[in-house]
């Protein structure tokens, strides 16, 4: 049901009770009315028939019947002659006043009066005076009829009247629900007109900033959908690329420890058999070969550490484990004066090589910033595995983060959280109290990603 006709119905019913209260009182005046003019009516009668009858103490049956037939009709009585069987000898003659009409029986019952009757007693007989309403009650229902027609016909004019009137006023929250309808098949860009009136006003600009604020978010969250989308986008190609250059290292890698480790080596030996066959013959050949023996042992160890730097080989051949371990006496043989640990409690054998390769870059690259930036006298490495899950942490004692570490251009952390989300894990980079720094890596050791 829409509000407008619970409107009406309301005011109509409340204009009906009033109505209706109307007519009740109609009803009760009406009542006492008739009732009055009963009374009235017939104590006159009665007071004059019997007094008629005490002045003619000896008049007989047939003198009282020709008086009351020049009598007539008394209004609002019914008079009855009887002899002393109780034989009707006279009847009042019908009503002149508005002959042939009566008021409807419910009409009567309800304001009819209790009618009374007065007996006169006679020398030959008696009289018998009773209250006639029956024209009082007519005069009333003629006066009740005009005014039940006026009443109802100002209820339905004003129910009319207020059913237009309160469609007109309701016009806004109309346009509201047409708007709304329009909102929810997806038109965002439905605003409101201005309207009249002041809470029609209100509700206009509530309106349409709502939808201005629901087109807005709903931009907002497209554009988050598509950035999350380009992100992760963005991160499968992260993982491919970090993929293929940890394949072109370690082709690098292996092609350097290969061809020039032979080549370097051939060229020592070659240094080497010089030296000896100039040994005791010739000093400055000797001198010179031996310099040829040192400049290959010097290249041979720069190409050991770019191999390292590139692909380090145990990760390949022997496992992470071992890599790891190579990794930590390497910069304890360039650092001797740091206390440097790694704790291990957990099997690495069964690692996945891309997972293996993320963990050993992220320590790896943890441990170079603490050496480098630091400062520290003890960097600690540990790694295990819990609830499916491989935690790493590396923490030192130095100095901290530097405080524009967040800022742009840091890209060592950068590609660390980079590789950890890449495996559907996360990465935490955070200063430690009083001093120092923690990296601190969730990876799980299932890891389901796949590339779109």
């Amino acid at each position: 049901m829409s509000l407008r006709l619970q409107i009406n119905l309301i005011i109509g019913v409340l204009l009906l009770c009033f109505a209706s209260l109307l007519i009740g009182m109609q009803l009760q005046d009406t009542r006492r009315s008739v009732d009055d003019e009963m009374e009235g009516a017939n104590m006159v009668a009665t007071q004059l028939l019997s007094r008629l009858q005490a002045a003619n103490s000896q008049a007989n049956l047939d003198d009282m019947k020709q008086f009351l037939l020049q009598l007539g009709r008394v209004r609002a009585n019914e008079i009855e002659l009887l002899d002393a069987q109780n034989n009707v000898i006279y009847h009042s003659p019908p009503p002149v006043y508005k002959a042939g009409r009566d008021a409807p029986g419910w009409y009567s019952q309800i304001v009819s009066p209790s009618v009374r009757s007065r007996q006169i007693q006679l020398a030959q007989g008696r009289l018998i005076v009773r209250a006639d309403p029956s024209r009082a009650v007519l005069d009333g229902w003629d006066d009740f009829v005009p005014m039940l027609i006026t009443l109802f016909s100002g209820v339905i004019a004003v129910i009319l009247m207020v059913y237009a009137l309160v469609g007109r006023a309701l016009q806004p929250i109309q346009q509201v629900v047409h708007a709304l309808e329009k909102v929810g098949s997806g038109d965002y860009d439905t605003r409101l007109p201005e309207m009249h009136g002041r809470e029609a006003q209100m509700m206009g600009q509530a309106f349409n900033a709502m939808t201005q604020s629901l087109q807005e978010g709903i931009e907002a969250r497209e554009k988050a959908r598509e950035a999350t989308h380009a992100l992760a986008q963005n991160r499968e190609l992260t993982q491919v690329i970090q993929a293929r250059i940890e394949e072109v290292r370690g082709q690098i890698a292996r092609e350097l420890h290969d061809e020039l480790g032979q080549q370097v080596t051939a060229i020592k030996s070659v240094g080497m058999a010089i030296a000896h066959r100039a040994k005791g013959v010739d000093s400055q050949i000797e001198s010179s070969a031996q310099m040829v023996m040192d400049c290959a042992d010097a290249i041979y160890d720069e190409v050991h550490q770019l191999v390292t730097q590139l692909r380090p080989l145990a990760l390949d051949r022997f496992g992470l484990q071992d890599a790891l371990q190579d990794l930590l006496e390497e910069a304890r043989s360039r650092h001797p004066d740091i206390q440097l640990t790694l704790n291990i409690n957990t099997a690495l054998d069964t690692l996945e090589d891309n997972l293996a390769t993320a963990v050993y870059r992220i320590m790896q690259e943890s441990l170079t910033n603490a050496l480098r930036h630091a400062q520290a006298t003890r960097i600690d490495m540990t790694l295990n595995a819990a609830d499916g899950q491989l935690h790493l942490e590396v923490k030192d004692n130095g100095q901290g983060p530097a405080t524009d570490w967040q800022q742009s251009g840091h890209f060592g952390v950068v590609g660390m959280g980079e590789r950890a989300q890449g495996l559907g894990g996360h990465l935490v980079f955070e200063p430690l109290t009083p001093h120092g720094a923690r990296v601190y890596a969730v990876l799980p050791l299932s890891h389901n990603h796949t590339h779109g």
